[in-house]
């Protein structure tokens, strides 16, 4: 079993190539079968503790890798039963089933056992199941002691993350060959439990994977506070939002933050180690700024118009958030050619790309291609999208997140990272990991002060 951080995510079309591409290249259909069934049974009974294993085979070939792993499990001596939904079709699930020895219990009247695998349906499903095997599915899985899904829980469309009816929780899901999108995509995401990669011997790439642990930018003994990075902020009706974008951009590692407000308050603020002066369009002039937050508590009002409209023609690095995503246009985006990356949550993605058909992955590649920016699609399924097709997905965040500021500090963390010199795409994964870091390091009910405090313990 194999962690699916950084590996390549495809969907179901992409598998299906892949495999036909490895059968074209000299594996045979009965060959990829076997050796995913070979992979379920060593995860199975890794996970199983000799427990008594009941695996449930639906028609096709997830049920004949249903039935290969059972033959291989029994064959270790482990207590297996096999329960089916239907009889398999096609030459290969035939195959499987052949090679089983044991009886076959029909779905409706099987008992519950301690482990549960569900290889019923993987990927490709396209509409509810039946209710009678959903009706089972859940039953059987409620009284498991451990429930394992192959590919995906049955129920799990594979490109979007949709749900077909009501999916129960498993414990484990066994991908096969390569990670899917709904193994990270909402709903589904919340289905699958711990995500394992189980290789069947299919090469496979592609331009989407699954976020890993990016590679920081470090200080060394040549450098200074500016060519660690200097961030600029604007501030706006709100100033509060754009502090904590300040404090996360310097707590994850900037060696500069300029706050640009409308007034400077007389006497010294908390942390002194952010500058302070009143905005100015020609505050961008400074040739060392490497990037410019704007958005985290602008407001709407036309003095509010005004400056993202100046950060734009500034030409200097990007990151637009809150409501300057509100104040910006698609086209206006596109005619900036400095890097750009916009960090949307669900209402501000509607209001600036609208349209969210085939998925949340789907919708945010054709966001970023339109706008010709990388886009940060937040919540507990974040996708990040580049204009050129590349995509990460990251593994569900802290629920303890959903709470104001919180997407300050990102925006903050995600200038830092640009500012450093890390790629558009790059930067937005590393600010996002970071982010993501600080949550779990928080713990529960912090606040967004605390979440940006956070980044400096992690940031190692």
């Amino acid at each position: 079993m194999i962690p699916i951080e950084g590996r390549p995510v495809l969907t179901a079309a992409q598998m299906r190539a892949a495999e036909g591409q490895a059968i074209a290249d000299g594996s045979s259909e009965a060959e990829l079968m076997d050796r995913a069934g070979a992979g379920i049974a060593r995860a199975v009974a890794r996970l199983a503790g000799g427990r008594e294993l009941l695996i449930l085979c639906g028609p096709g070939n997830n049920g004949g890798d249903g039935y290969i792993a059972a033959t291989l499990l029994r064959e270790q001596g482990l207590m297996v039963r096999v329960a089916a939904s239907d009889e398999p079709r096609g030459n290969g699930a035939r195959r499987a089933r052949a090679g089983w020895d044991g009886p076959v219990e029909p779905l409706a009247d099987a008992k519950p056992a301690p482990i549960l695998v569900d290889a019923i349906f993987g990927t490709g499903l396209s509409r509810e199941p039946d209710a009678a095997v959903a009706s089972a599915l859940s039953r059987l899985t409620a009284a498991a002691w451990l429930s394992i899904a192959v590919d995906l829980p049955s129920g799990v469309s594979s490109d979007d993350g949709a749900l077909f009816g009501d999916v129960p929780i498993f414990d484990v899901t066994l991908a096969l060959g390569a990670v899917k999108p709904s193994h990270l995509l909402q709903p589904a995401a919340a289905r699958v439990g711990q995500v394992r990669l189980i290789e069947i011997g299919v090469p496979v790439s592609g331009k989407v994977r699954a976020m890993t642990r990016p590679d920081l930018p470090e200080p060394d003994a040549t450098s200074h506070k500016y060519s660690r990075g200097m961030v600029a902020v604007v501030a706006g009706s709100m100033s509060g939002a754009s502090e904590l974008a300040a404090v996360a951009a310097l707590r994850a590692g900037a060696g500069y933050v300029l706050h640009l407000a409308s007034a400077v308050a007389p006497g010294p603020a908390q942390p002194h180690a952010i500058v302070r002066r009143v905005f100015s369009p020609d505050a961008f002039a400074e040739e060392r700024i490497g990037a410019i937050v704007v958005g985290p508590g602008l407001g709407r009002d036309d003095q509010a118009r005004d400056r993202p409209e100046a950060a734009l023609a500034s030409g200097r690095p990007l990151v637009i958030d809150g409501d300057a995503l509100r104040l910006i246009d698609v086209e206006r985006l596109h005619r900036h050619d400095g890097p750009k990356i916009l960090t949307p949550h669900g209402g501000e993605f509607a209001h600036l790309f609208g349209d969210m058909s085939g998925g949340k992955l789907a919708a945010t590649l054709r966001a970023a291609e339109r706008s010709g920016a990388i886009v940060v699609h937040k919540g507990a399924d974040t996708v990040v999208a580049a204009p050129d097709g590349r995509a990460i997905l990251c593994p569900e965040a802290s629920p303890w997140l959903s709470t104001a500021g919180t997407g300050d500090v990102l925006a903050g963390a995600v200038g830092a990272m640009l500012a450093a010199g890390l790629d558009p795409l790059a930067a937005a994964e590393a600010g996002v990991w970071l982010h993501a870091q600080a949550a779990r390091a928080c713990g529960k009910a912090f606040i967004a002060d605390d979440l940006a405090d956070a980044l400096s313990a992690v940031r190692g």
